[in-house]
C-alpha cells in the first residue's frame, strides 16, 4: 500500500508541474538541418572582362575615378616609362593579375596575365586554345603574327562592330579585345580597351 501511495503522489506532482507551463504549449519541434548554401555563380556578369571594361572599371575613366572604384596601386614604387604619360599598375581592390593602363590620366586598357582566373564575355580565359578563341568569334576575329615568337604564337584581335581595315587602329573611340597566344598555341594574356590593346610591350 505504501508503494501505491508513493506512486500516486509522484504522478500527481508530475501533473502539477506540467500544468505550470503555458496552456496548450506543444513540445518544441526538433530543428530541421540547415539547408546547404547555394553555390555562387562561377562568374557574375560584372566580373567578366569586356572591350569596355571590367566590373566597376570602365575604359575612359580618369585616374581619380579608377582609384575611387578600385583603390590605388598595390605597388607604390611602380613607375611608368620615363618621359611617357603612360603607366600600368594593379589597383588594390581588383583580382590578382589584373592590370590597368592609364594614358594622359585616362584608363585606356585592362590586361590579365600570369595566373588570372578572370574570363571574357565569351567565357574565354588564360590557357584556352587559339582554336577556341577563333571558334567563339568566327569572322569577327583577325589573327596576326606575334612580334617575338614563332607560330603558333599570334595575336587574335576582335574589334566591336567587326573587323577593321586599319593596319593600326588609331580611333580613340574604338573598343576591342586582343588574345595574345603563346608558343604553345594557348592564351597567355588578354588585353581589352581602346587602341592601346595593340601595344606589345606594356606602354609601347
Amino acid at each position: 500500500m505504501k508503494r501505491l501511495a508513493l506512486f500516486s503522489t509522484l504522478s500527481a506532482l508530475a501533473l502539477a508541474l506540467a500544468a505550470c507551463g503555458p496552456a496548450g504549449e506543444a513540445p518544441a519541434p526538433a530543428e530541421a538541418p540547415a539547408a546547404p548554401p547555394e553555390a555562387a555563380p562561377s562568374s557574375a556578369a560584372g566580373d567578366l572582362l569586356t572591350a569596355t571594361g571590367w566590373g566597376p572599371l570602365k575604359i575612359g575613366m580618369t585616374r581619380d575615378e579608377v582609384v575611387a572604384a578600385a583603390g590605388d596601386t598595390r605597388n607604390p614604387d611602380a613607375v611608368g616609362i620615363p618621359g611617357s604619360d603612360c603607366v600600368e599598375f594593379q589597383p588594390k581592390n581588383v583580382p590578382e593579375n589584373l592590370w590597368v593602363m592609364l594614358e594622359a590620366g585616362k584608363l585606356t586598357r585592362l590586361s590579365i596575365a600570369d595566373m588570372s582566373i578572370l574570363k571574357t564575355d565569351k567565357g574565354l580565359g588564360l590557357g584556352d586554345t587559339a582554336a577556341a578563341v577563333k571558334a567563339a568569334y568566327g569572322a569577327a576575329a583577325t589573327a596576326s603574327p606575334h612580334k617575338y615568337q614563332d607560330a603558333p604564337a599570334e595575336y587574335i584581335t576582335v574589334w566591336e562592330g567587326g573587323p577593321r581595315d586599319d593596319t593600326y587602329m588609331e580611333d580613340e573611340a574604338a573598343r576591342g579585345i586582343v588574345y595574345e597566344i603563346d608558343g604553345t598555341g594557348k592564351v597567355g594574356a588578354i588585353h581589352a580597351g581602346g587602341p592601346s590593346i595593340q601595344y606589345v610591350e606594356g606602354c609601347a
